[in-house]
Parts: C-alpha cells; structure tokens; sequence
C-alpha cells in the first residue's frame, strides 16, 4: 500500500508541473484530462502527506520520552504519542478506504428490468409497486426514466417492466437493487384475511455503448408485428412492434410502447446491447471471482434480497440484515438509507482486498 501511495504522491507532482506547462495548457482535451486525473488522485495524497506527518511526529514523541528527564514533560509526549498514534489509526483506515478501486460503470446510466415472479396476478401489482417506487426513486435524484419496454397486467400491475436511467451515478446507486424482491401481504381478492407470499425479480444493467458491445446486423434477426393491448389508434392496426432475436446469443428481445417501429427498434437495441453487455461482464467475472463471491454488489439474481411486509410496515434487506419500520416511505422511494449501507458492505468487502 505505501509503494502505492508514493507512487501516486510523485504521480500528483509530475502533473502539477504539466498543469504549468504552457504547451499543456493550449491543449485543451489533454489538460482536462490532467486536470481529472489530479482531481481523482489529490485526496489521497493530501490523506498520504497527513499519514507521512502523524509519523514524523510519532517519531518526534517517542524521541523526547527517550531523552527527556523531566517528568512533566515526558507526561506530555505521552498524551501527544497516543493522539497521534489514534491520528495515524485514522489515517491508515482512510487510505484503504481511498484506495478502493471504483467501479467504472458507477457512473453510467442503468436500464432495469422488473418481472412479476410466484405469486399470480398479485406478484404483477407488486411489480407494479416496485416500478412506482423507483420511479419516486428517480424523481429524488432527478434522473430521466423512460420506458422501453411493458406488460401491463390488470389495475397498476405488470408480467414485466424495462426501463432506463439517465443522471448522475445512476448504475452506482442502482445496482443494489437486483435481485428478488418478496411482498407478505393480504391481497384484495383474499376475503379471508389469509397473508400472502408473492415475488418479483429485479435486474439492473449498465446502460452500454456502441464502443462497449459491437453489434453485426447479420447476427440480428428483426421481427415485426402488430401491437397489442393499450397504446391509441395505431395498436392492431400497422406493424409497429419489434422483436430482435440476437443469433449468436439466442437473446430475445421484443419492444411495442412507441406507435413508431423505428423507436421501438431503437429501445429494443438499446435493452440487447445492455443485455450483451451484462453477459460478457459476467462472464469475466466469473473467471476472476470463482473463489469469491460478493453478496452485496455480485449476488446472483436468483438470491432474495428483500421483504416487504404489509401487515407489520415492515422492509427487511437480508443481505445486511437491515430493518426499518417505514414500508410506505420505501414505496414512495426512500431507499437511501438502503443503499447507503449496501454501499458500506459492499466496501468493507474490498477493503480485504487492499493491502
């Protein structure tokens, strides 16, 4: 970690010297990136240089209790010695912490996937329960939702629901959100009071580029039919639904929202690309993390990850073993408390990681 850490102290120097170079500065595209990467870096070198200081004031503490014989005095590097041992502690623990490698991804926009799971029409309107919370969710931190794809499914419910994120660190916040979600509730239709058990499926991908996934449009076969259910005049009249069969993959993709084919045909790749995308990141990382498998970030999709329950408001994430006795302020989208710890979790496993 320390070679780490000088290593990027004279890296923050050589870029402070080319930050003043009058040939850097009339290169627009090379300074900002400079001026990103010095940004990026600073606070742990300025972390560093307050560790390298708590040392040499070790250092100088432990010299005066050697060689001092005045009992007062010594007294006082004592009480100084053990502050700065506690700054040092500090310090160490927020290098490590600084030194977490981020996810690149984190601040990509994100698309979303909610599919009603056992439960019948009852694991549909929680779908549907879900899909309005992240909509609050969204609306919080003012990023753009925009549906690409929907089933609808009697009053408020959905078979399944894909949309996409657009702001600031969308995927970074998001991600914790995959997995299957489970509702205990009494269902309208239930005239006996009995409680039910119902679940929907979350998954979150990174929103890809066309850098990140190339497509050949040879390996895409593009069906097109005519709409159906709710959607205004041109549903069942022209063929303006598209089902995109990626060969390769045999991933199967299908989009009728838009009364226009061509927008249908843009949603639908941008789910497959996020799709592939997600593929080949998985299977990279289950080449890297055979022995390893995060619970927080990494957890498989099957996994239950949360419990909504009606009869006592309760919201339960078993992966952090968090409860809040607030269920109607989660569904109006006050998940950050969630997040948050996830967050924690997920660095407090990375952290073994840093030496």
């Amino acid at each position: 970690m320390l070679d780490k850490l000088e290593n990027l102290e004279k890296r923050s120097l050589e870029i402070e010297a080319k930050l003043s170079d009058p040939q850097v500065i009339s290169n627009n595209s090379l300074f900002r990136e400079l001026a990103k990467e010095a940004s990026e870096i600073s606070v742990i070198v300025k972390e560093y240089r307050k560790y390298k200081k708590a040392l040499a004031d070790i250092d100088s503490a432990k010299s005066v209790l050697n060689e001092t014989k005045d009992a007062e005095l010594k007294e006082l590097a004592q009480a100084d010695l053990e502050d700065l041992e506690k700054q040092k502690s500090t310090c160490e623990e927020q290098l490590k912490y600084l030194l977490v490698p981020k996810d690149p991804r984190d601040s990509r926009n994100a698309v979303v996937e909610i599919r009603a799971g056992t439960g019948g029409d009852e694991a549909g309107l929680f779908a549907g329960d879900l899909f309005r919370m992240y909509q609050y969710y969204a609306e919080k931190h003012r990023w753009k939702l925009e549906i690409l794809s929907s089933n609808a499914q009697g009053i408020g419910g959905f078979r399944e629901v894909i949309f996409s994120l657009s702001g600031t660190d969308v995927y970074g916040n998001i991600k914790y959100e995959g997995g299957v979600h489970r509702v205990q509730r009494v269902p309208t239709t239930e005239t006996s009071g009995r409680i039910h058990t119902s679940a929907a499926t979350v998954a979150v991908l990174p929103e890809a580029e066309e850098i990140d996934v190339q497509i050949d449009p040879n390996d895409l076969r593009i069906d097109v039919y005519r709409s159906s259910g709710p959607g205004g005049q041109s549903v069942n009249t022209t063929d303006s639904a598209v089902r995109i069969t990626h060969i390769p993959s045999g991933l199967v993709v299908t989009c009728q929202d838009e009364k226009s084919q061509h927008k249908n045909r843009a949603k639908a790749l941008k789910v497959l690309r996020a799709r592939l995308y997600e593929k080949a990141l998985q299977e990279e990382q289950e080449k890297l993390t055979k022995e390893r498998r995060s619970m927080v970030s990494t957890g498989d999709r099957s996994a239950k990850i949360r419990t909504y329950n009606f009869p006592q408001s309760r919201v339960t994430d078993h992966r952090i073993s968090l409860t809040v006795y607030r269920l109607e302020d989660v569904l109006h989208g006050e998940l950050e408390e969630f997040i948050a710890q996830l967050k924690l979790a997920d660095r407090a496993e990375k952290l073994q990681l840093v030496e």
